[in-house]
């Protein structure tokens, strides 16, 4: 494993996480209302959480997404980040790579969203506090935002009350990218 990937080991960190809080898993597991057998499988590495389930296990231990994968930034303002640098803080059919690794102090936060064919943002509606903008870059997006759905194609972009229940889809048989930024960073 390079130092990359230990960086970004979710279940290490989510096991970290639990025992600062002095929680078992099982206990994490009811505060999460998620199996038992999900968080043993996240911190054995056996599986990747969507975002949404990884959200509400965070949820439990009053952690956000960006907080979770923030590591110590570089002395100084980093103002470039090249793709190589940028931090995936989900996997498998959504991608979301986040510019920036540590968010802490920061009013904004950017994602480059990557979306396989049918992939969505999850089985469950998300809402948190702040502000949601996108601009699509390829494919079809279906974004739905407080029981009103949109169709948007490469070009079209989105702004919305992300306390509004959302969901976002890719709509078409090609791959989905879509730019986003949130305000404050609470994914």
């Amino acid at each position: 494993m390079n130092s990359g990937d230990r960086e970004l080991a979710v279940g290490e960190r989510l096991r970290a996480l639990r025992l600062r809080a002095g929680l078992s898993q099982r206990e994490l597991a009811r505060r999460a209302s998620v199996s038992n057998a999900t968080v043993s499988m996240i911190e054995a590495e056996r599986v990747s959480p969507s975002v949404s389930a990884l959200r509400q296990i965070l949820s439990a231990l009053g952690v956000g997404i960006a907080d979770f994968f923030a590591s110590p930034g570089p002395q100084g303002e980093q103002v470039v980040y090249r793709a190589a640098e940028l931090t995936e803080i989900a996997g498998g059919a959504v991608s979301y790579r986040q510019i920036g690794a540590n968010l802490e102090g920061r009013a904004l936060q950017m994602i480059h969203e990557r979306y396989r064919p049918g992939a969505q943002s999850g089985a469950k509606m998300l809402s948190h506090q702040g502000e949601e903008a996108g601009l699509v870059i390829k494919g079809r997006l279906t974004l739905e935002v407080d029981g009103r759905r949109y169709e948007l194609a490469a070009g079209d972009a989105y702004f919305f009350d992300s306390r509004k229940p959302h969901s976002f889809r890719n709509a078409g048989d090609g791959e989905l990218v879509v730019v986003s930024a949130c305000a404050p960073p609470t994914f």
